[in-house]
């Protein structure tokens, strides 16, 4: 064979492979292009199942909520923590009909008859438990005694003192439907941060479930701050959710832990939940965030959120109680001196009032007048009372803005002389 032949079948030879070469790497490309479809069209198959999902929750959610009161039967009576001060009741409907489903993070509202009490005394607690169990709700309430720095002979809080006290299994209570606009937005798929302080650990806690029944596969942080380890409530619940799914990360705080609280075991961290720590565990501020606790430590958290660069719409969080988280949309303060009349047209009283006196609910409980009120942070609706005159403003956003010519006293201030229906 002369060089000419050789030369020619080295050439044949290298055209053969490259024509073999992007016959595999054709092949390699169309499959390549296929796994990408089947994984996008598994992507599209699964949003479509939960946005049918939700579409199903939604219309049973509607069908089966009820207007004003319904009777609630306590069926059980659970205590989640050693200092004995944390208790989860289970209510059942008295007509035994379906519950509606909730969104994990909403509260219940209670009507509460107490001996001794001039009218009924309307309370806000926050739904514990995933939505799946159809035929219970679950609320968890914590026994308050009297407020900090109070004087002597001050008596405990009046409604977690009934339920601890007097609500025994059987006892009959009268519930609003499930409402509030703080919870989880099920259908996101980011990663998620849910913070709990004290017994604010309870509309999380209803967060981690559901995300966790549902197989959820998003990345989840559950950080939950008490003092020490007899305040630590749904301790064995909490760990085993931690040991059982590997995309759940449990993080303890204990602020003030004893002799007998052993790091590693009962808690993670020595000290108060807080932005540092986060800044530690976390990879980024991506994350969608849910706080509920004491005000303070909301406060700090938001405020330090804010500063790390979280956007403000991936911050939600719950208040309840007069204290609310201050965020870049409140009400600017009022000019030094100003006063404006308020007239509370029911009581016949004509009162003077100036920024110190808070929002119109604190102004109007602090000279005597009685209005409705329940979650006291703008979410569930009670305090919802008819303006005859003027307008007003309210100090923070509402979870539902009411309908002009009426307003939640507990969040609203007067922007000049006004006339409520109190």
């Amino acid at each position: 064979m002369d060089m000419i032949e050789v030369a020619g079948l080295l050439i044949l030879a290298a055209t053969a492979v490259q024509v073999l070469t992007g016959i595999a790497g054709q092949a390699v490309r169309v499959a390549g292009a296929r796994r990408k479809g089947a994984a996008e069209l598994a992507v599209f198959r699964e949003r479509a199942r939960i946005l049918l999902e939700r579409t199903a929750i939604e219309r049973e959610r509607a069908e089966l909520s009820w207007n004003g009161k319904r009777k609630f039967r306590i069926a059980r009576r659970e205590y989640e923590n050693p200092a004995g001060d944390v208790c989860s009741f289970y209510l059942a409907p008295h007509d035994q009909r379906p519950l509606p489903p909730f969104r994990p993070g909403q509260y219940l509202t209670f009507e509460l008859h107490i001996p001794g009490q001039p009218g009924p005394v309307v309370r806000c607690y926050s739904l514990s438990d995933g939505p799946n169990a159809r035929d219970r709700y679950r609320v968890t309430i914590k026994k308050l005694g009297p407020p900090p720095k109070a004087p002597p002979g001050t008596p405990p809080g009046l409604s977690s003192s009934y339920f601890h006290d007097s609500l025994a299994e059987g006892s009959i209570v009268e519930v609003m439907a499930p409402g509030g606009a703080f919870y989880l937005e099920e259908e996101s798929d980011r990663p998620v941060v849910l913070i709990g302080g004290g017994v604010g650990l309870t509309p999380v806690v209803s967060m981690l479930n559901t995300l966790v029944a549902s197989g959820s596969n998003r990345e989840i942080w559950f950080f939950y701050g008490v003092r020490f380890r007899a305040e630590h409530a749904m301790f064995d619940h909490l760990k085993r959710i931690d040991r059982e799914n590997p995309n759940v990360n449990l993080v303890v705080c204990y602020s003030g832990p004893t002799d007998t609280c052993r790091p590693g075991e009962h808690y993670d961290h020595k000290g108060f939940v807080s932005v540092d720590l986060m800044k530690t565990l976390l990879p980024s501020n991506n994350y969608e965030f849910y706080i509920c606790g004491p005000p303070p430590m909301m406060e700090m958290i938001n405020r330090d959120l804010r500063e790390w660069g979280v956007p403000e719409d991936d911050i939600r969080y719950e208040a309840f109680g007069p204290a609310t988280v201050k965020k870049a949309h409140e009400a600017p303060p009022v000019a030094a001196g100003s006063t404006y009349p308020v007239v509370f047209a029911r009581a016949k009283r004509t009162l003077d009032w100036s920024e110190a006196a808070g929002t119109l609910l604190e102004f109007g409980e602090a000279n005597g007048i009685r209005m409705s009120c329940g979650c006291r942070s703008g979410g569930c609706g009670t305090c919802l009372t008819a303006i005859k005159e003027g307008e007003i403003e309210y100090v923070h956003k509402p979870g539902k803005t009411p309908e002009a010519g009426s307003c939640l006293v507990c969040i609203a201030r007067p922007k000049g002389r006004v006339v409520l229906d109190a």
